[in-house]
């Protein structure tokens, strides 16, 4: 079975920092996180790409660091110095290695007051 199971949001001050995780029942190749704010479109926040390499989106590049752990099937996302206007649901995205279908969690809610 298929899952893929997102952990590690919360609520915090500004200035706090919070660690999110993406559990994955199966291996993957490229990962990333994305964030919702209503009424906005998703975005995308980290990727790391099937080559390995990473972007961020501008606004968290200093700040957010994406990482996985291959052996344990987990991609992080470690958010340091966070702002008010990071606050949304935060959504893992990941490419299955032998399906090559993307799959996504289902979300975690960060709150960030000022």
């Amino acid at each position: 079975q298929v899952q893929l199971v997102e952990s590690g949001g919360g609520s915090v001050q500004a200035g706090g920092s919070l660690r999110l995780s993406c559990v994955a029942s199966f291996s993957f190749i490229a990962e990333a996180w994305y964030r919702q704010v209503p009424g906005k479109q998703r975005e995308s926040v980290a990727v790391i790409s099937g080559d390995g390499s990473i972007n961020y989106l501008d606004s968290v590049k200093g700040r957010f660091t994406i990482s996985r752990d291959n052996a344990k099937n987990t991609v992080f996302l470690q958010m340091n110095s966070l702002k008010p206007e990071d606050t949304g649901v935060y959504y893992c995205r990941v490419l299955g290695r032998t399906s090559l279908r993307q799959y996504w969690g289902q979300g975690t809610q960060v709150t960030v007051s000022s």
